[in-house]
């Protein structure tokens, strides 16, 4: 499933992670928000999230994952499973088109509309329109001597340079200290 219309793009180091977006929002082929914040602290400031997507659906998302997280005592992989369940079965919930990448000090996920819960394999990953882009430079720099920050941000600036759907208006959330 690929989302057009944005590019989110995690990365974890030096007990930093970072979730960053771009601000644009088109509506088909024309740009109708250009400073669009897609990245959200939830939970008093424990879990950082980004989205690809429709915007009201992740909107829905974001307060669901919310509840989890508070039903579930702030424990982000029991949390992200059952909003995947109900992601999945619930009639209302399996309409909604997006993916998120939610974060807390020590684990990163990717959540779909499929019920999938999934870690990525590395301390970088991308969802979105311009995901590839962002991914691809996001490993390329992350051996440097950029911090997390740093490399989200750049990692944005060049899917922007490559994807029509994202924008250098870069907002970013973050946990840790670098």
């Amino acid at each position: 499933m690929e989302m057009i219309g944005t590019t989110i793009v995690c990365v974890r180091k030096n007990n930093t992670v970072v979730i960053a977006g771009d601000g644009q929002v088109t509506l088909g082929n024309s740009v109708i928000k250009a400073t669009a914040k897609k990245v959200r602290q939830l939970c008093d400031g424990s879990v950082i999230a980004g989205f690809a997507g429709a915007t009201a659906d992740a909107f829905a998302l974001f307060e669901r994952l919310e509840e989890k997280l508070r039903k579930h005592n702030k424990q982000l992989q029991k949390a992200c499973v059952e909003l995947g369940k109900d992601w999945r079965t619930d009639k209302a919930l399996r309409k909604l088109e997006a993916m998120m990448i939610v974060a807390n000090t020590t684990s990163t996920y990717l959540l779909t509309g499929n019920g999938d819960t999934l870690e990525p394999e590395f301390n970088y990953i991308s969802i979105g329109s311009g995901s590839n882009f962002a991914i691809a430079a996001a490993m390329a720099l992350y051996d440097s001597n950029m911090d997390a920050e740093q490399i989200a941000r750049r990692s944005l600036e060049i899917a922007a340079n490559f994807c029509i759907y994202t924008n250098g208006e870069v907002s970013v959330e973050r946990l840790g200290c670098n």
